[in-house]
């Protein structure tokens, strides 16, 4: 009885642990089932035939908390790193005696996905829009907080009208000046100071003091003084606030949420596959909801009820796809317990280096029509219903 090579297969925490332990090195696969969207573009991609899909809906919507979307045979497995490079969602992680590495790519050449997601610094204008509708928390908005941040006062941050370059000026005309103190009261960038009060001279005496660094050029000064012998000008020398927001690439699924929606046009995302799905929703039994639940590019929605009188005879829909943010991975295929629903054909992908006879396999399957509904042919595993070529 062989002592090597000896498998075993565990779950901690978020993760499922797959090892491979040779004599002289130990392998590991690691699926992160949080990440995970079922997608199953690593069980296309397995050479080995070792990856297949499991309860895809039940466990991507926490209705399940002991299995993840996909399974893993740890005896089948070789430990390639194929599934780990074709994973969209950095699920996947290889590691060769505790060390991340991928051996496809070191060894034996493997093309990898050429994402193309990238902001123009020159035009952000550092708003909060890409990083709000981002469904994968693929941006990194690396700006200071201000005052008005979250809609109040936020610990640690900076003064509104620091948040632009300005030159301030500020003039008091001491003719005029009756040194009344309304001004310093009012704002905290001002202090009249008064001489002592003496009946020698039997006036009030002193000078207006303005601290730059506490204004913020609001002429409430100039506005409230009885005398009108205040002057506040201010000069922008530069509107571009500080900082710097960019993509995280291992997160980004290229849906494109960020690029449609940037007000000045400075993103730029494209996707990494090519091709159409069609969602039948006269099929749709509705009350489910799967698919929106839990489609990563928050692509699907439920359509907005329409008065009676404006539906003029059609059926209204359960289900729909807005398709500028489908990324086509086609988690919602695998999770659609109904027949035809969602019917998905992928034309193209997005990849850089060397197609190996290997990936040209592999793009064959990707190309694959395929449609709802999910057979259960193994307890705990699920098939896709393939489609011939349209």
């Amino acid at each position: 009885m062989a002592l090597f090579p000896k498998f075993s297969k565990k779950r901690e925490g978020l993760n499922v642990v797959m090892e491979q332990r040779l004599l002289q090195s130990v392998n590991n696969l690691i699926l992160n089932a949080e990440t995970c969207t079922g997608c199953g573009i690593c069980v296309e991609a397995c050479p080995e035939e070792a990856i297949v899909l499991g309860l895809v809906g039940a466990s991507s919507r926490g209705a399940i908390n002991y299995a993840a979307p996909v399974d893993v045979d740890e005896v089948k497995c070789s430990y390639c790193g194929v599934c780990v490079v074709m994973c969209p969602f950095n699920a996947l992680t290889l590691k060769v005696d505790g060390q991340e590495k991928l051996p496809i790519l070191e060894k034996e050449g493997f093309p990898q996905y050429d994402k193309k997601a990238e902001i123009d610094d020159e035009k952000c204008i550092k708003c909060t829009i890409c990083e709000e509708v981002c469904p994968r928390d693929a941006i990194d908005r690396n700006v200071p907080a201000y005052e008005g941040t979250y809609k109040g006062p936020v610990t640690g941050t900076k003064d509104r009208q620091t948040a632009i370059k300005t030159k301030t000026t500020f003039k008091v005309d001491m003719e005029k000046c009756s040194l009344c103190g309304l001004c310093g009261a009012l704002c905290p960038a001002l202090v009249v100071k008064h001489k002592e009060f003496t009946a020698e001279t039997g006036k009030v005496e002193g000078e207006v003091i303005w601290d730059e660094t506490k204004c913020d050029a609001c002429k409430v000064c100039v506005e409230a003084c009885p005398e009108e012998c205040i002057t506040v000008e201010r000069e922008v020398i530069s509107d571009k606030i500080e900082g710097k927001v960019s993509i995280i690439l291992d997160n980004c699924c290229t849906c494109q949420w960020c690029s449609r929606n940037c007000p000045p046009e400075a993103i730029t995302v494209e996707k990494i596959f090519e091709g159409d799905i069609e969602f039948h929703a006269e099929k749709c039994p509705g009350g489910c909801s799967t698919c929106a639940d839990i489609c990563p590019a928050n692509a699907i929605y439920l359509p907005s009820a329409k008065p009676a009188a404006d539906m003029k005879g059609e059926v209204e829909k359960n289900i729909a796809v807005n398709k500028d943010y489908c990324i086509l991975c086609g988690a919602c295929v695998n999770a659609c317990p109904g027949e035809d629903i969602i019917v998905m054909q992928r034309t193209g992908v997005r990849m850089k280096g060397t197609e190996t006879d290997l990936f040209k396999k592999i793009k064959e399957k990707l190309f694959t029509r395929r449609t709802s509904k999910v057979k259960e042919d193994i307890t705990g595993q699920v098939n896709l219903k393939v489609m011939e070529k349209a």
